[in-house]
């Protein structure tokens, strides 16, 4: 199982980036998907969820109305869009598998988001 993040940098407020994730390892059309997020002293916390074929989306509060997550079956490809950034959105931001099986526990390197002017 492999999950690679990438897409972050450094954006002023209110401007957007897109993450994205690339798996490998597994058969990820059969697996829903997650987003998390990390700062520094703080334990992860969930951003986004997308159900396998992209049916269903579930958001954390904090970014709802602002981030679309969405994925690519095909190319084995998690997205997350993210628009009107704020500053408390800075943090490393991880993709993970949506199942409780060990085969899935390890983290990826994560993508720093940083958000400053």
């Amino acid at each position: 199982v492999r999950l690679v993040e990438s897409g972050g940098g450094l954006v002023q407020p209110g401007g957007s980036l897109e993450l994205s994730c690339a798996a490998s390892g597994f058969l990820f059309r059969l697996y829903g998907m997650k987003w998390y997020r990390q700062t520094p002293g703080e334990e992860r916390n969930l951003v986004a969820i997308i159900s396998r074929d992209s049916d269903s989306t579930t958001y954390a509060d904090s970014v709802k109305g602002r981030f679309t997550i969405s994925r690519d079956n095909a190319k084995n490809m998690l997205y997350l869009q993210m628009h009107r950034l704020k500053p408390e959105d800075t943090a490393v931001y991880y993709c993970r598998v949506n199942s409780s099986s060990s085969a899935f526990a390890s983290w990826g390197q994560g993508t720093q988001v940083t958000v400053s002017s």
